[in-house]
C-alpha cells in the first residue's frame, strides 16, 4: 500500500520533481470543504495503485511558494507529475470514479 505524504515549499522538490514514480499531489486547504471529500478517495487511490503512485497533500496555506509556482489558482486542485513535470491537473473534487479515470488516463 501506498502512503499518502505530506510536501511543503521545502521539499517539494526532492519528493515530487525528482521522483522516480508518478505522484498525484492534492493541493488543498483545511478550510475548503469540498477538499474534505477528495481526502477519502485519495485512500482508495492510494490502495488501488499502491506503489506505482505516489500521493501528495500540499497545504496551500503553508505552501505559498509552491502554489504560486505550480499557478493553482483553484481548491482542490489535483496534479499529476511524471518525469519531473507536472503532466496533467483537475480542479474540483469529482467523484471516485472520475479521479480513477484522470490518473489512469495520464499513466
Amino acid at each position: 500500500m501506498s502512503k499518502i505524504i505530506e510536501v511543503t515549499d521545502t521539499n517539494f522538490k526532492e519528493a515530487v520533481e525528482q521522483s522516480e514514480q508518478p505522484v498525484l499531489v492534492d493541493f488543498w486547504a483545511p478550510w475548503c470543504g469540498p477538499c474534505k471529500t477528495v481526502a477519502p478517495m485519495l485512500e482508495e487511490i492510494a490502495d488501488e495503485f499502491g506503489e506505482a503512485l505516489t500521493i501528495a497533500k500540499v497545504n496551500v496555506d503553508d505552501s505559498p511558494e509552491i502554489t504560486a509556482r505550480m499557478r493553482i489558482r483553484s481548491i482542490p486542485t489535483l496534479a499529476l507529475f511524471d518525469d519531473g513535470g507536472m503532466i496533467a491537473q483537475k480542479t474540483g473534487a469529482g467523484s471516485l470514479g472520475e479521479l480513477r479515470t484522470f490518473v489512469k488516463g495520464h499513466l
